[in-house]
């Protein structure tokens, strides 16, 4: 139960809560009945002895701390939520615990009382006005065709640029193998770069079943073993194959989607999708900037542990997805050349912004007079359902519905901004830096001299 709730400071309450004698005497008794058959008392067997008896040998308070700890959390929640209050930190202190039952004190930090956006409307930012080419659409054509080959055995010709060679290979340094330089039916697409310079240009020529030698020199900054050295390799080309790409014609275009018929659908239907596509992305940078520009104009005090909280979710997140791919943080960012402090400044300068952000919306929201309706919530959850794969009370189990409410009332409160703002083109953007940067003729000429006398 809340008793009572104080103000301590800026953005900081004092919560008493107590835990009434009859609630906490029943806790008592449920916490002697889980524990009584593992306790031992001269003259009884394990799980017969009293409670008066067990209280006698071991003390009175004996199981206070395991009734409590069944107790606690709910008695805490429940005066959280009674208080009203949006908090986002807080800790629990027991005064008092005993046959009256318990007092604690929760030290409790909440969100910034007094929050200012300053203007939000009318606010500057880029926005990008995206057209799409025919090479764009021509490449993406050919993505499509390489994604669709199929590979075929070259029989009456050499190896040429582009081909796929089937080698063997082992290399010499100073006439002796060295480690790494052997192996065996690799598959080495001539022209990629992925051998040492020079090396895949002199399969260019050969046959099937040639063996020959490669001659090369690893470049300096290769490893120290090999830097700078010459190497001779043995090599042997076992096939030679050649990628085949479709044929671009109105056949191709129907195995691509059911929606294409001919060759000429395909190239607008991709248009029409790199167009889309390009659009949302600049109506995200467009929207982003916004935000960005409402974060440092924002005014408020806002407590250090909202800013240490989000970053550290961001950082328990990313560390998630990249398990996903095997690799663990630690030995993801060695692979980055980052350290761990380095990582964990960006993600709190992350937070900063994240959080300026998610504040200022609520309280545009505010301004706003937004609302979240039971229809638009429960929408979303269905939205949130079918995208995890997950039945819709499982979604409600997880996901508050206080939260959902909050993402689409921000949601709004962000078209509510970019409806208002205006929108520059990047060359107009340019233009206005080019002009900050440089002074103007009237503001480079040297001041007039004073006359004297």
């Amino acid at each position: 139960m809340l008793k009572s709730t104080n103000k301590t400071g800026t953005n900081a309450y004092e919560l008493n809560v107590s835990i009434s004698a009859q609630v906490f005497e029943e806790a008592i008794v449920k916490a002697y009945n889980k524990k009584k058959k593992n306790i031992s008392v001269p003259g009884f067997r394990k799980g017969k002895a009293t409670r008066h008896m067990i209280e006698s040998l071991y003390g009175k308070g004996v199981f206070y701390e395991d009734a409590l700890e069944s107790i606690y959390p709910e008695a805490v929640d429940s005066a959280l939520k009674e208080s009203a209050l949006n908090i986002v930190d807080y800790s629990v202190e027991v005064k008092e615990m005993g046959q009256n039952g318990v007092d604690m004190l929760v030290k409790a930090t909440v969100k910034p009382e007094e929050i200012d956006v300053g203007e939000y409307k009318g606010l500057e930012a880029v926005k990008a006005e995206p057209v799409v080419t025919v090479e764009e659409v021509d490449a993406e054509i050919n993505r499509l065709r390489e994604r669709n080959s199929r590979m075929i055995t070259v029989e009456d010709r050499a190896a040429q640029n582009g081909d796929i060679a089937v080698i063997d290979f082992e290399g010499f340094v100073d006439g002796k193998a060295f480690e790494g330089g052997k192996g065996e039916n690799h598959s080495l697409t001539l022209g990629s770069g992925q051998f040492i310079p020079g090396f895949e240009e002199q399969i260019i020529g050969h046959s099937v079943n040639d063996e020959f030698d490669v001659n090369v020199t690893f470049p300096e900054e290769y490893t120290p073993e090999l830097a700078g050295k010459e190497a001779a390799f043995k090599v042997k080309v076992h096939e030679i194959k050649l990628k085949e790409l479709p044929e671009l014609d109105d056949d191709f275009a129907k195995d691509v989607g059911e929606d294409y018929e001919t060759v000429e659908d395909l190239k607008n239907g991709i248009s029409q999708d790199m167009l889309h596509h390009k659009q949302e992305h600049a109506k995200n940078d467009f929207e982003e900037e916004l935000l960005r520009k409402i974060a440092n104009n924002l005014k408020a005090e806002i407590p250090e542990v909202m800013f240490e909280k989000r970053a550290e979710d961001n950082k328990n997140s990313f560390a998630q997805r990249i398990s996903q791919q095997g690799i663990d943080l630690d030995t993801y960012l060695m692979y980055l050349g980052m350290d761990r402090n380095k990582f964990d400044e960006d993600m709190l300068n992350q937070a900063k912004e994240q959080v300026k952000v998610q504040l200022a919306l609520e309280k545009i929201a505010e301004i706003e007079g937004i609302t979240a309706s039971e229809e638009e919530i429960e929408e979303e959850i269905k939205k949130m359902a079918e995208n995890y794969g997950i039945d819709i009370d499982t979604i409600k189990k997880i996901v508050a519905e206080e939260s959902v409410a909050a993402d689409i009332k921000g949601r709004k409160a962000v078209e509510v901004i970019a409806a208002s703002a205006k929108p520059i083109k990047p060359e107009e953007k340019k233009e206005q830096e080019d002009k900050e940067e440089k002074p103007t003729e009237e503001a480079a000429k040297p001041a007039p001299k004073k006359n004297k006398g």
